[in-house]
Order: structure tokens, then sequence, then C-alpha cells
């Protein structure tokens, strides 16, 4: 027995994936996950089988060889990709692209650091990537081992030429969803020179979607059990730090300011939609801006009236991994608390002011950075979370990086416990 085309009506619900709250975190947005659970296996087999005996309805993802019909050939599908032996993966991408992946996945190119992180992380063989952004193949201290890489530009100036030279199957970008952006342009362009090449859009830096995209990584890259490996390093962080400020009174949080470039943006902050703000609320605080989008810049004279507790600010240039010295972050803060016009904001008079390297805060290590805002916003909630060790432990297990923390980077200013 087949049931009858229902592909029409699943691209009419593709978008119910974005918009139902936690499906993303929760649901293997590969074709073949029928049952819509984390994980394709044999009780996936079993939910097709029901469909196609008329016992159980056809889900978003149940047509398995995505060929417009559930039938035998998708319990087929469902067993290869459980056994590693599938010659094609269908799946929906952080864009909300409907993607084919050949398999076994040849050559690959990956244009930015948060994708290319968690790749490190789930130990996918360095050999396989073949080109990568330029400011990648230039950091001896993060990527080593991309040195002798090609480089391929940046995603605001890609080398298409050196691209379509290393023959890639796969080109790995941002997905930027519900934003005019570069990343579109690039994958429209690389579309129309060599069809041939997939793009794949990942972010990397989201919360609401890390878990998935490191899953569904390792589906398509073949290090599913590393994949795993690492989701239960990277929730174990997270959850203790939601268990905690769950119960907690909206009353009860601190009101946070964020500047996101103190630099060369003053006053510009981040909004509901901003990944910024997603981790302010996940470390249990009150984002004073939330009512606005994105990365607004905003007015003095508002920060004043919302008076925050904590202020954060990221720190991009000359700190992180690329330097030992303190004293930009000390400058960064200096200059926050020297603002005239904050002089009277409560943050500043308490001195709850703190500066985070984006190292930490905008990227794949996010969840480092999320332990960080906990422990300020926290400080006796979380005395036991040390997010310095989980990070020592994400650099040496996961990164394979002889880094030691203790000699080298700057992170954060002051650290938890110091004034």
């Amino acid at each position: 027995m087949k049931i009858a085309s229902f592909l029409p009506m699943f691209m009419a619900s593709v978008m119910m994936v974005s918009i139902m709250p936690g499906f993303a975190s929760s649901t293997l947005s590969i074709f073949g996950n029928a049952n819509l659970d984390d994980t394709i296996d044999e009780e996936d087999i079993a939910y097709v089988n029901g469909i196609i005996k008329g016992t159980n309805a056809p889900t978003n993802f149940s047509d398995a060889n995505y060929d417009g019909k559930v039938d035998n050939l998708d319990l087929d599908q469902i067993e290869k990709i459980i056994s590693g032996e599938e010659k094609a993966l269908t799946l929906i991408d952080s864009a909300e692209n409907i993607v084919t992946v050949k398999k076994p996945l040849g050559e690959l190119v990956v244009l930015l650091g948060p994708i290319l992180e968690p790749m490190r992380s789930i130990k996918v063989d360095e050999d396989k990537i073949v080109g990568v952004g330029t400011y990648m193949k230039e950091d001896n201290v993060f990527y080593p081992e991309f040195n002798a890489s090609q480089g391929l530009g940046s995603v605001s100036s890609p080398d298409y030429e050196a691209i379509l030279e290393l023959h890639p199957d796969t080109v790995w970008i941002y997905a930027s969803v519900g934003s005019s952006s570069s990343y579109d342009e690039i994958q429209n362009k690389l579309a129309e020179i060599d069809p041939n090449i997939t793009v794949l859009r990942i972010d990397g830096y989201r919360p609401s979607n890390h878990i998935d995209e490191i899953r569904k990584m390792g589906y398509i890259l073949g290090r599913r059990n590393d994949s795993e490996e690492f989701i239960d390093f990277y929730s174990g962080v997270m959850d203790t730090v939601k268990e905690r400020v769950e119960t907690l009174s909206d009353d009860g949080k601190p009101k946070v300011y964020f500047e996101a470039s103190p630099e060369t943006d003053p006053y510009m902050t981040c909004g509901e939609g901003a990944g910024y703000h997603e981790k302010i609320v996940l470390a249990g605080g009150y984002n004073i801006f939330s009512d606005l989008k994105d990365y607004p810049l905003v007015d003095p004279e508002d920060v004043m009236k919302r008076d925050p507790d904590v202020i954060i600010i990221v720190a991009r240039g000359k700190s992180g991994y690329e330097s030992d010295d303190m004293a930009e972050l000390t400058r960064l803060r200096e200059q926050i608390m020297g603002r005239p016009e904050l002089a009277n904001v409560t943050a500043v008079r308490d001195g709850r002011v703190y500066v985070i390297s984006n190292d930490l805060y905008g990227g794949a290590q996010h969840f480092i950075g999320v332990a960080y805002l906990a422990k300020w916003f926290y400080p006796e909630l979380f005395e036991d979370l040390n997010p310095k060790s989980i990070h020592q432990e994400y650099l040496t297990r996961f990164q394979g990086l002889d880094y030691d923390l203790n000699e080298h980077g700057v992170f954060v200013y002051p650290a938890p416990g110091e004034s």
C-alpha cells in the first residue's frame, strides 16, 4: 500500500518548524525522523510501517527519501540512515531551506568560525575541510591546523574563483533567517556558477537551535556519536543555568543593559530577535531594551531612565585568545564607568559593570558566556559554577587545543568574585 503524495501539504507546513516554540531544539529536522523526536532509529521504522498500514498519520519527516509519498522505499532509507549507509540525506537547514546532501560527503568549505568550531567539537576529519575563511586561516592561535588551508576571503567578499577551484561538495555559511544578508547572495551566486555545490546554512551561535544544528552535523558528517558527546557537555552547562533561573520571578531578575560595540557604536544594544538578547534571557537577566528589535541605537537618556542593575559590555579587539593583556578590558570598563550620563545608574553606582570577550559571547562558545553572565547576575545561586573550568575543558577535550587559560587569554573583567 502506498500513501498518496502529501508533498504540497508538507511544503505549506515547513514554516511550522521555525515558529513552533521549542520545536527546532527537540525535533531532528531530517527526513526519516518520522516520529518527530530527536533521533532516527527503529522507532521511526515502526512509525512508517504504521503509515503504510494506515494506522499512523504521515508526519513532516516521514517521507525519508523525499519523493512525495510514504512507502517501503522510505523504510529502506531509514534503515540506511541508521546504519550510516545512506547515499543521500534530505534535511531542513537553519535558513529553512530543504537541502539534499549526497553521501558520503567529500570535501567541504567553511567560511565562518562558529560553524568550523562545532565541526571540530565532533571530530570531523580536518582533511575534509579544504578551504576556510581567510581570518580562520590567519588565526595561528585558535585554528593552527588550518594555517596551510586555502583562504577564501570573507562572507562580505568571498573568493568565488578560489572556492570553485577546490571543487567542494558543500559550502557552509550562516543562516541569518528573516533578514536580507550577504549569505543569500552567496548561496544564489554559488547556485548560479556551480549547481553541483550544495550550500548548507548553519548559524552555530544561537542557543535556540544549537543542539539541533550539532545533531544534524553529526548525521551529515558521519559523526553521530561524537555529536551526542558534545551535546551532553553543552546541555550540562545550559540546563544547569536554565533549571536554576526558571524558578525565579521576573521581579527578582536583574535589569540588564547590553552594549555591543562601545568603541565604534556607543549605545548600540540588542533587542528581541538578537542572539545577544537570547543569551541575557537564558542567564536569567531582564534586557531593559527587550521591547526593541535586533541591534538598535538607543538614547543615553533612555538607559538612565530604565536604570539597569547590570551592564554587560562586549570586547572585540585585543581580547580573547589574541591577547594576554587585561588592559583593553579594563579600559572598556573604565570608559563605561566614567560616562557622566551614567554616573547615577544603579549598575555604575554598585560597580556591576562587566566586560566579556566576544570570543565567549558571540559565537559557538556562547554557552561559556551564558555561564559567566549567570555567575555575574546571581553570584550566590551559582557559587558552585566555574565558567573558567568549563572553558578549559571545552578547549582541551573538544577543540583539541594545547591552551592553558591560567597562562593565556583575557576573556572577562572583572572575573566572578572580583570587584
